[in-house]
């Protein structure tokens, strides 16, 4: 796989998809959440309802992914992942690279040859940030599907942090 690290504003990614850091109910929230609901319009909270009143009734767990449309956001679809929370006291990293794995498992099914990622679980879910890039990138790095996928980073400082960890800075 292609890998990019860039600074930008993942709901404005035109690729095949875009990966969202959701919670468990699938059904909007803050942070990257909140952006892509807000930005992808209500065709993406329709499908997020459906997803619940069937086979996600109690939510999607931690680690797993599922798809939708993407709604008026330049992708074609979001992959919707649950991070885990961060503990000090128990280590979820397994759990947090499962989220990128079967992320990109889902895209490959759809088709999608460019996938865009968030930092996730950075956010209100506590994961300190270099760490969660390492995690990010042992996974995109590992995986064997043909195409691109873009690291999307909010600040400098964490495209920084991603491009020393990749030694391009």
């Amino acid at each position: 796989m292609q890998l990019q690290v860039v600074l930008g504003d993942i709901t404005g990614e035109a690729v095949d998809a875009i990966v969202n850091a959701a919670n468990s109910s699938l059904l909007g929230g803050g942070g990257v959440d909140g952006a892509i609901h807000r930005k992808g319009g209500p065709e993406i909270l329709q499908a997020c309802r459906e997803l619940r009143a069937g086979q996600y009734r109690g939510g999607l767990p931690a680690g797993q992914a599922v798809a939708t449309t993407a709604g008026r956001l330049a992708a074609r679809w979001v992959i919707h992942t649950v991070g885990p929370v961060y503990s000090p006291a128990e280590d979820r990293s397994a759990t947090l690279r499962s989220c990128y794995s079967t992320a990109i498992k889902i895209a490959a099914g759809l088709g999608a040859q460019s996938i865009a990622f968030p930092l996730i679980s950075a956010g209100v879910y506590g994961w300190p940030a270099q760490d969660a890039i390492r995690q990010a990138l042992l996974v995109i790095r590992a995986s064997d599907h043909p195409g691109l996928a873009r690291l999307v980073l909010f600040g400098p400082d964490l495209l920084m942090e991603a491009q020393r960890q990749l030694g391009t800075a």
